[in-house]
This record gives structure tokens, sequence and C-alpha cells, in this order.
């Protein structure tokens, strides 16, 4: 079976290009001492962001997030990795499937953690929505 057919819990290889890669820290759980998936989804609206930014050669603001999966929690001490696919281009907006891959710290493992869609807006120095260039 291809990679690309197996089911999330299956895949052991990220889709799309690695955009951030940060450490989750104890200052990032929530009060039961888990990673507070608020954070999580602020790292992958990053990496989100800036594949969109890259791609529309400008600004670009966040109007949805669609789809979003928690499919195993982040520890402390995980190295999280966002991997960012561009899905769509539309006349104005785009939108971009994030995948965030935690390294368990203490086996090395690599295992998808949350996934979603994120849809931006390409806008203006007037905050107004713009073309996006082909």
């Amino acid at each position: 079976m291809a990679e690309t057919e197996k089911s999330d819990e299956e895949r052991t290889e990220p889709r799309g290009e690695l955009t951030i890669r940060t450490l989750a820290m104890p200052a990032d759980t929530n009060p039961s001492g888990d990673i507070f998936g608020g954070w999580l989804l602020s790292q992958m609206d990053i990496a989100g962001g800036e594949a969109a930014h890259v791609r529309v050669r400008g600004r670009t603001v966040t109007i949805a997030v669609e789809a979003m999966t928690f499919h195993l929690p982040v520890f402390v001490g995980d190295i999280v990795c966002c991997y960012a696919e561009i899905v769509r281009v539309g006349r104005t907006s785009i939108s971009v499937r994030v995948e965030a891959w935690s390294i368990r710290r203490r086996t090395r493992n690599r295992v998808l953690v949350t996934d979603g869609v994120f849809t931006y807006v390409a806008v203006d120095e007037n905050r107004r929505p713009r073309p996006i260039n082909s």
C-alpha cells in the first residue's frame, strides 16, 4: 500500500514541506500537565501562514480552520514539526493542509499528532482582500 493510501494512524511519513520545528516546553501545558491544544493549533497556524505567505508573495490573514483532528497527545520535551502543503488556491484565498508530527523525547519515534486545513486570504497594505497572482 502506498504511503498516501494509508490511514493517518498508519502513516510514517509526513505530507508537505517542513515549515517549523519547535520544542514543547512545560510553559505550554494546560492545568492537567498536557501540552495545551491551543498552543499546538497556534504552531500549526504559524506554519500554514508561512506557506501561504510564500505562495501568495505577501501578507495573508487566517480566516478559517477546518477539519482539525487531534490523533495523539504532545508531551513536554517532544519536538513538534509542522509540515504544510497547499491544497487549494482561489482568487483571493488559499487553503493549506498542516500536519503536526511529534518526535518523542525518549524513543525518537515520529508520530502524527494533529492535522487540519487552514484557509488564509491574501491582503493588501490596507488589509483588504487582494487577488493571488498565479
